[in-house]
């Protein structure tokens, strides 16, 4: 009886360790299974990671080819409009000057009438002060002559 107990209580402890050493190999198995699922999903999001980098780094440089194409448009308008302006300026400048000479031409032709006219009143004046001379001189002629008749 005790040789069955002994062989029973055996059998047990030998049963006991035998589901402990099962039980530490699942465990251990359990483990590396975790990290070797941490290690995919890790490897899975840095692989997904690397696809959005590469179509966000595509969709960055269409919008910046896009950018540039728009600016190189709005750069050749605005080159465009400061061709017309620097046109309409010259244009401008040969209308102002061409005014001016106009101008210049018109007022010389101003002063040269008034000069003229300036003369001829001058002609005008001397002529009657000449004549007022003249009638001063026949009046004092006249009254230095009849001077002893007063």
């Amino acid at each position: 009886l005790r040789l069955l107990q002994t062989q029973a209580l055996a059998e047990e402890e030998a049963a006991k360790a035998k589901r402990e050493l099962l039980t530490r190999f699942l465990q251990d198995k359990l483990s590396r299974e975790e990290q070797s699922s941490m290690w995919g999903l890790h490897k899975v999001h840095t692989l997904w990671r690397l696809a959005q980098r590469k179509a966000k780094d595509q969709e960055l440089r269409q919008d910046i080819e896009i950018l540039s194409q728009t600016f190189s448009r709005v750069m050749d308008c605005k080159d465009g409009v400061i061709e017309t302006l620097v046109s309409d300026l010259k244009e401008a400048e040969e209308q102002q000057n061409r005014a001016l000479r106009s101008h210049l031409h018109l007022m010389d032709q101003l002063l040269h009438l008034q000069r003229c006219r300036l003369g001829y009143l001058e002609e005008g004046f001397n002529a009657q002060v000449d004549a007022l001379k003249a009638e001063f001189e026949a009046e004092r002629c006249g009254i230095s002559g009849g001077e002893g008749e007063w």
